[in-house]
Protein backbone atom coordinates (compact mmCIF):
# COMPACT_ATOMS: atom_id res chain seq x y z
CA UNK A 1 0.00 0.00 0.00
CA UNK A 2 1.30 3.45 -0.86
CA UNK A 3 1.37 6.38 1.52
CA UNK A 4 -1.71 8.54 1.02
CA UNK A 5 -0.80 11.78 2.75
CA UNK A 6 -1.25 14.92 0.66
CA UNK A 7 2.52 15.42 0.67
CA UNK A 8 3.14 11.89 -0.61
CA UNK A 9 0.56 12.31 -3.38
CA UNK A 10 2.10 15.64 -4.36
CA UNK A 11 5.57 14.10 -4.47
CA UNK A 12 4.31 11.19 -6.60
CA UNK A 13 2.50 13.55 -8.96
CA UNK A 14 5.61 15.72 -9.37
CA UNK A 15 7.87 12.71 -9.90
CA UNK A 16 5.57 11.10 -12.44
CA UNK A 17 4.93 14.36 -14.30
CA UNK A 18 8.67 14.95 -14.62
CA UNK A 19 9.20 11.39 -15.87
CA UNK A 20 6.28 11.56 -18.30
CA UNK A 21 7.28 14.99 -19.60
CA UNK A 22 10.91 14.02 -20.22
CA UNK A 23 9.84 10.81 -21.95
CA UNK A 24 7.27 12.71 -23.98
CA UNK A 25 9.94 15.06 -25.31
CA UNK A 26 12.23 12.16 -26.22
CA UNK A 27 9.44 10.02 -27.64
CA UNK A 28 7.77 12.77 -29.65
CA UNK A 29 10.97 14.22 -31.10
CA UNK A 30 13.78 11.63 -30.99
CA UNK A 31 12.17 8.19 -31.06
CA UNK A 32 9.26 8.84 -33.41
CA UNK A 33 10.01 7.71 -36.95
CA UNK A 34 9.94 10.53 -39.49
CA UNK A 35 7.58 8.59 -41.73
CA UNK A 36 5.17 8.07 -38.85
CA UNK A 37 5.32 11.78 -37.99
CA UNK A 38 4.32 12.61 -41.56
CA UNK A 39 1.64 9.93 -41.92
CA UNK A 40 -0.03 9.75 -38.49
CA UNK A 41 -2.60 12.42 -39.30
CA UNK A 42 -3.53 11.00 -42.69
CA UNK A 43 -6.91 9.33 -43.20
CA UNK A 44 -7.14 5.59 -43.62
CA UNK A 45 -5.30 2.54 -42.41
CA UNK A 46 -1.82 3.92 -43.11
CA UNK A 47 -2.44 6.98 -40.94
CA UNK A 48 -3.97 4.94 -38.14
CA UNK A 49 -1.07 2.46 -38.20
CA UNK A 50 1.54 5.23 -38.18
CA UNK A 51 -0.16 6.89 -35.23
CA UNK A 52 -0.47 3.59 -33.36
CA UNK A 53 3.25 2.84 -33.88
CA UNK A 54 4.16 6.28 -32.58
CA UNK A 55 1.91 5.99 -29.53
CA UNK A 56 3.28 2.51 -28.76
CA UNK A 57 6.92 3.66 -28.76
CA UNK A 58 6.03 6.85 -26.90
CA UNK A 59 4.15 4.93 -24.22
CA UNK A 60 7.06 2.50 -23.86
CA UNK A 61 9.38 5.47 -23.30
CA UNK A 62 7.02 6.89 -20.66
CA UNK A 63 6.78 3.51 -18.92
CA UNK A 64 10.57 3.20 -18.85
CA UNK A 65 10.94 6.74 -17.49
CA UNK A 66 8.32 6.16 -14.79
CA UNK A 67 9.92 2.84 -13.82
CA UNK A 68 13.36 4.45 -13.60
CA UNK A 69 12.06 7.37 -11.54
CA UNK A 70 10.29 5.04 -9.12
CA UNK A 71 13.30 2.73 -8.86
CA UNK A 72 15.79 5.52 -8.24
CA UNK A 73 13.68 7.37 -5.69
CA UNK A 74 12.07 4.41 -3.98
CA UNK A 75 8.71 6.17 -4.40
CA UNK A 76 5.83 3.74 -4.14
CA UNK A 77 3.06 3.87 -6.71
CA UNK A 78 -0.08 1.84 -7.27
CA UNK A 79 0.65 -0.16 -10.44
CA UNK A 80 -3.01 -0.32 -11.46
CA UNK A 81 -3.46 3.44 -11.18
CA UNK A 82 -0.23 4.04 -13.05
CA UNK A 83 -1.23 1.65 -15.84
CA UNK A 84 -4.70 3.18 -16.10
CA UNK A 85 -3.32 6.71 -16.21
CA UNK A 86 -0.80 5.73 -18.87
CA UNK A 87 -3.50 4.03 -20.94
CA UNK A 88 -5.66 7.16 -20.80
CA UNK A 89 -2.64 9.27 -21.78
CA UNK A 90 -1.84 6.93 -24.69
CA UNK A 91 -5.42 7.14 -25.95
CA UNK A 92 -5.42 10.93 -25.68
CA UNK A 93 -2.09 11.10 -27.52
CA UNK A 94 -3.50 8.98 -30.34
CA UNK A 95 -6.60 11.17 -30.68
CA UNK A 96 -4.58 14.40 -30.62
CA UNK A 97 -2.04 13.11 -33.14
CA UNK A 98 -4.70 12.06 -35.63
CA UNK A 99 -4.88 15.86 -36.14
CA UNK A 100 -8.50 16.26 -37.24
CA UNK A 101 -9.89 16.05 -33.68
CA UNK A 102 -7.47 18.76 -32.53
CA UNK A 103 -8.32 20.95 -35.54
CA UNK A 104 -12.04 20.56 -34.75
CA UNK A 105 -11.43 21.45 -31.10
CA UNK A 106 -9.42 24.51 -32.14
CA UNK A 107 -12.29 25.57 -34.38
CA UNK A 108 -14.86 25.09 -31.61
CA UNK A 109 -12.95 27.27 -29.16
CA UNK A 110 -12.14 30.00 -31.68
CA UNK A 111 -8.49 29.04 -32.25
CA UNK A 112 -8.62 28.17 -35.96
CA UNK A 113 -6.53 31.18 -36.96
CA UNK A 114 -3.88 30.27 -34.38
CA UNK A 115 -4.02 26.59 -35.40
CA UNK A 116 -3.29 27.58 -39.00
CA UNK A 117 -0.30 29.83 -38.16
CA UNK A 118 3.04 28.88 -39.68
CA UNK A 119 4.12 27.65 -43.04
CA UNK A 120 4.16 24.13 -44.38
CA UNK A 121 7.94 24.31 -44.56
CA UNK A 122 8.04 24.83 -40.78
CA UNK A 123 5.73 21.90 -40.10
CA UNK A 124 5.39 20.12 -37.85
CA UNK A 125 7.41 22.39 -35.51
CA UNK A 126 6.92 26.12 -35.62
CA UNK A 127 3.21 26.13 -36.37
CA UNK A 128 0.12 26.97 -34.36
CA UNK A 129 -1.04 23.38 -34.84
CA UNK A 130 2.20 22.12 -33.26
CA UNK A 131 1.87 24.51 -30.31
CA UNK A 132 -1.71 23.41 -29.65
CA UNK A 133 -0.71 19.75 -30.12
CA UNK A 134 2.04 20.02 -27.53
CA UNK A 135 -0.08 21.96 -25.04
CA UNK A 136 -2.80 19.29 -25.29
CA UNK A 137 -0.24 16.53 -24.74
CA UNK A 138 1.29 18.28 -21.73
CA UNK A 139 -2.13 18.77 -20.20
CA UNK A 140 -2.81 15.04 -20.66
CA UNK A 141 0.54 14.26 -18.99
CA UNK A 142 -0.44 16.38 -16.00
CA UNK A 143 -3.81 14.60 -15.74
CA UNK A 144 -2.06 11.22 -15.97
CA UNK A 145 0.44 12.18 -13.27
CA UNK A 146 -2.16 13.38 -10.77
CA UNK A 147 -4.37 10.38 -11.53
CA UNK A 148 -1.53 7.92 -10.98
CA UNK A 149 -0.47 9.73 -7.80
CA UNK A 150 -3.75 9.05 -5.96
Amino acid sequence: MTTTTPEARAARAALLFAAFYAAHEVGDHWIQRHGDALAKGQPGAEGRAACARHVATLTAAKAAAAAAAVAVTGMRVRPGRLAGAMLADALSHYVIDRRRPLARLADRVGKTEFYELGSGTAAPCGTGAYALDQSAHITALWVAAITAAR
